[in-house]
């Protein structure tokens, strides 16, 4: 009996380093200057300078800017460009927000404010140009507002439309639609940031269109219940109890801009997620003064680490066995 003990002992040392081997092995920014707004499609290549435009606006006012449409194929386009409402509606099917551009509603006023020069030098609702390959043409355009407006913030798209007749082999239509977020934020009324930080979930299975990774990642929802938009920071931490690494999410992710009347998702992932290890995970979501804060600890286990568990468990249990037959094996011998 003491022989078959010892080769179990030595056989789980053996098992226990090698699963320590394996655990080891397997160790809106909202801005004007950026490099444009693109959309490329089936040979159709155009962007715009800038992707987006914030302005403090008031009652009966004209705003004069100017975008940069430029033309990156190799063939001339005809444009049209005009404005439309940028807000999100709720789909009860798929129970989350989606951005549209036809939903209007107090916080979209501002895409009926906005006109654009055409050809002839008249402001107009919607205008078009021709833009030659590989070159560049500034739009201008106006945001006029109305004696009152209400406070808050005010939220259009300005679309840069490509018509074209032509199809791609496949006998798709060619065209493209980039587009430039406009953020209007009224001097007039009360500002209200107001929001709704819930579901603050952290799991270790992420499941993105049919396929699932094995990857630490934490999820929350924030709702815009106030009347301008406002940016929301996710911060997960993740500190190794057993296992190897460690991540907390960097300064240039995690943030999200939301705009009023809209809950959208604000998430992280650990893109390097070992596949063995026991970690504590602190997910933490802020919206200005508030912050919401959950802690979870996740256990790692590949299907390997799984099978020499069960195996160094079932060793375990015998040697326990073992122990136990020669201990009343010794009693019984002393008893006589």
């Amino acid at each position: 009996m003491k022989k078959i003990s010892s080769k179990l002992l030595l056989f789980g040392a053996i098992l226990i380093v090698g699963l320590g081997v394996f655990g080891n092995i397997n160790s809106y920014a909202e801005e004007e200057d950026s490099d444009g707004a693109e959309d490329v499609f089936s040979g159709t290549s155009i962007s715009l300078t800038p992707v987006s435009k914030i302005l403090q606006i008031s009652s009966d006012s004209v705003y004069d800017d100017v975008f940069t449409v430029k033309n990156d194929g190799n063939n001339e386009i005809k444009i049209e460009v005009y404005a439309a409402p940028y807000s999100y509606v709720y789909s009860d099917e798929e129970d989350l927000y989606k951005l549209g551009f036809s939903n209007e509603n107090n916080f979209t006023q501002i895409s009926r404010w906005i006109t654009f020069e055409d050809v002839d030098g008249k402001y107009v609702e919607k205008a078009y140009y021709t833009v030659k390959a590989e070159e560049s043409l500034d739009v201008k355009y106006q945001i006029t507002t109305p004696s009152n407006i209400p406070s808050g913030g005010q939220y259009a798209v300005i679309f840069a439309h490509t018509l074209s007749n032509a199809t791609s082999a496949s006998g798709v239509r060619t065209e493209a639609s980039p587009g430039i977020v406009i953020y209007g934020r009224s001097t007039e009324g009360e500002v209200d940031t107001s929001a709704e930080i819930s579901n603050l979930k952290i799991s270790k299975n992420v499941s993105e269109d049919g396929t699932t990774r094995n990857n630490i990642y934490a999820t929350a929802k924030i709702k815009n219940v106030g009347n301008v938009d406002f940016s929301a920071t996710g911060v997960m931490k993740v500190e190794p109890i057993i296992g190897g690494g460690e991540y907390e999410t960097p300064n240039t992710k995690g943030r999200l801009s939301i705009i009023p009347e809209s809950e959208l998702v604000l998430s992280d992932e650990w893109e390097e997620t070992p596949s063995f290890g026991i970690y504590k995970v602190t997910w933490t979501v802020t919206v200005g003064d508030q912050t919401e804060s959950t802690t979870r600890v996740i256990f790692l286990f590949s299907p390997i680490a799984v099978v020499i568990s069960i195996i160094l468990l079932t060793i375990v249990i015998i040697w326990i066995i073992i122990r136990v037959r020669k201990r009343k094996e010794r009693h019984s011998r002393l008893a006589v």
